[in-house]
């Protein structure tokens, strides 16, 4: 039996949030509010002013950090992911200029204005993700990401960065990616050979120009894979491999270390490419695996005894058998790892110490998965897009897509949001009646490292998808759940009250008539309940073509308890350009001209129309509002 994994891998990021740790540093007072804005929304550890501008604050706010740009900038350089700064960009290329040491390990900057209207990249567009980071920044502000680098500018993908938001790690010199982007620039052709990872990227609209498959590593300009590049070529390295580690008690951590470093070179495997370590449960709480574990952000799978036995592999050992109780360790721990259909690139090899300074000895084997597996560089966001409308659209959901690099959803629902998808995102269309298995898609894809916009219409809450993914989730072992956050849109039931007037001022509830997913008696006792406490009632999923009498049903339940002349909203198309309302009563409310992209609000006893608006008292008749 294999043994829930231990939690070792660092803990996930916030699905929504810029890189961490971030400092915003205002150039001017007018910078304040926005400063303010962005530590709220968890964009920025720290804030900051210089003297100058904090010297026209009446009071400056607690925890505004305020000294000169230049010791601010120096002094949080290296210790941050991103920066952002508020004022001009000819100042903020000043600022930062003396502190550019290389491209590879500079921080993320921004420069926004004071209004957050513009938001521009000034470094590390695709390396240190400010691109990515702009874009999503833009959406949440309702501002403009400023792009004006080759690739954004010609719509081509931006090799050098679009892997990471699949989860995936780089390698390779500095100078051989500076020639291959140099050469996208030029518009010439980007042979690409990839043997591991997702090949979805590759529908993405900016990857179909200029990129071509070659037949032999050689050739290729980049590759997608756990090999390492015996060039220092261009590569990035999809999590797939699974190092099975077995060891004496109280080994080394340089011993385990470098035994690991010598099988993956000796495979010719990229350390880039590891998804984690494995071993026999008995090692549980072994010093250095932990360490090891703590120190890559490699998860740590362990196994029993039993289960491990039960693999076969090609070098079992009888020593280890009658210590261990199983024939092998790190091959069948590898293997097990990796699953079904994982396969081994590496043979176990023994690792000694080198000085009477490391103590015990480490064996080492490496297995491949058939999928990538880095649950804790992956995202799932379940995305209410709300009634279509995309200026109903909320600034969360904006930059949760912004950030995503494949938006799963209903066909409708995607078109609705095309206007938006940049040439980097793919977009993976499904059937309507297939909710499951958008779903299980939308997390196999994030448990491989990818972000993944899950979206549904309205509020993904609330007749959505939020619920069954999140079960979904749920099932998952802790170490194998990536990210999850749900992002609220405004619901049907929201805009057609706002469309109607004020419906919605005493209580209500929402219904389901569609029968797939409930059973008609239960949908019909929550019908009479809703009738004999006298709720305004709003009644989704009304009528199709193979459900043509539920609607009839239940307007006469609710005829049962209120009058024929209740008021009743038919809200079609909300936010569309098809939008249509209608008033009619419950009594004249016809079923045939009411389908599936329909929504009623029928009212309650104190419920009614006047000059076109239909209102629902705060209060009773009688009522003593205080």
């Amino acid at each position: 039996m294999t043994l829930d994994p231990a939690v070792l891998n660092a803990a996930s990021p916030s699905p929504t949030r810029a890189p961490k740790p971030c400092l915003a540093l205002g150039l001017s007072s007018h910078a304040l509010p926005l400063l303010q804005r962005l530590q709220q929304a968890g964009e920025a550890h720290w804030i900051a002013l210089t003297p100058q501008a904090a010297a026209s604050l009446p009071s400056p706010p607690a925890g505004l950090l305020i000294g000169t740009a230049a010791d601010l900038l120096a002094s949080h350089w290296d210790q941050c992911s991103g920066l952002i700064l508020i004022g001009a960009v000819g100042a903020a290329t000043r600022l930062v200029a003396p502190l550019l040491s290389d491209k590879d390990t500079d921080p993320a900057v921004l420069v926004l204005d004071a209004e957050g209207g513009q938001v521009i990249p000034l470094l590390g567009s695709h390396r240190a993700g400010a691109e990515l980071w702009a874009h999503g920044l833009a959406a949440a502000l309702n501002g403009k990401a400023v792009i004006t680098g080759d690739s954004a500018s010609h719509d081509r993908l931006a090799l050098d960065g679009f892997g990471e938001a699949w989860g995936w790690q780089r390698s390779g010199s500095g100078s051989r990616w500076s020639a291959l982007m140099i050469e996208r620039a030029q518009s010439r052709s980007s042979r690409v050979l990839q043997t591991a990872g997702s090949p979805l990227w590759r529908q993405a609209p900016g990857a179909q120009l200029n990129c071509s498959a070659p037949d032999e590593v050689s050739e290729a300009d980049l590759t997608i894979g756990p090999e390492q590049r015996r060039d220092d070529g261009c590569a990035w390295h999809p999590a797939c491999l699974w190092l099975g580690v077995g060891c004496e008690r109280d080994t080394s951590l340089s011993l385990i270390s470098r035994a690991i470093e010598r099988s993956l070179e000796a495979a010719g495997l990229a350390i880039e490419a590891v998804a984690g370590l494995s071993s026999i449960d008995r090692k549980g709480d072994e010093p250095a695996l932990i360490a090891l574990a703590q120190q890559r952000s490699w998860p740590l799978r362990l196994h029993s005894a039993e289960a491990l036995a039960a693999v076969a592999v090609p070098t079992p050992s009888d020593v280890v058998a009658a210590e261990m109780g199983t024939a092998s360790v790190a091959e069948a721990a590898a293997l097990l790892a990796a699953g079904e259909q994982g396969q081994l690139r590496q043979a176990k090899t023994i690792e000694k110490p080198l000085s009477s300074e490391e103590r015990g000895a480490a064996t080492v084997a490496i297995a491949q998965a058939a999928l990538p597996q880095a649950p804790q560089r992956g995202q799932l966001h379940l995305i209410g897009s709300g009634p279509g409308d995309l200026n109903l659209l909320t600034p969360e959901a904006r930059r949760a897509l912004a950030q995503c690099s494949v938006w799963v959803g209903y066909s409708l629902y995607l078109d609705l949001l095309e206007p938006l998808r940049r040439c980097d995102q793919v977009r993976l269309d499904g059937q309507l009646t297939r909710e499951r298995e958008r779903c299980a898609q939308a997390l196999d894809l994030a448990r491989q490292g990818v972000r993944v916009a899950l979206v549904s219409s309205g509020d993904s809450g609330i007749y959505g998808m939020a619920g069954l993914a999140l079960e979904l989730w749920l099932a998952l072992p802790d170490c194998e759940r990536p990210a999850f956050a749900v992002h609220p849109g405004i619901s049907a039931l929201q805009l057609a009250a706002a469309r109607a007037g004020a419906p919605l001022m005493h209580d209500f509830c929402t219904i389901s008539l569609s029968d797939r997913l409930t059973p008609w008696p239960v949908i019909e006792r929550r019908l009479e309940a809703a009738a004999r406490g006298d709720f305004v009632v709003a009644l989704y999923n009304p009528r199709s073509r193979d459900r043509d009498w539920q609607l009839a049903r239940a307007r006469d339940l609710l005829l049962a308890e209120r009058s024929a002349t209740t008021p009743v909203l038919l809200a079609r198309q909300l936010g569309r350009p098809e939008e249509s309302l209608r008033h009619t009563t419950l009594g004249a409310l016809n079923p045939d001209e009411v389908d599936m992209l329909t929504v009623l609000l029928v009212g309650n006893s104190s419920t009614y129309i006047a000059s076109d608006r239909m209102v629902t008292p705060r209060g009773y008749p009688g009522a003593a509002l205080s």
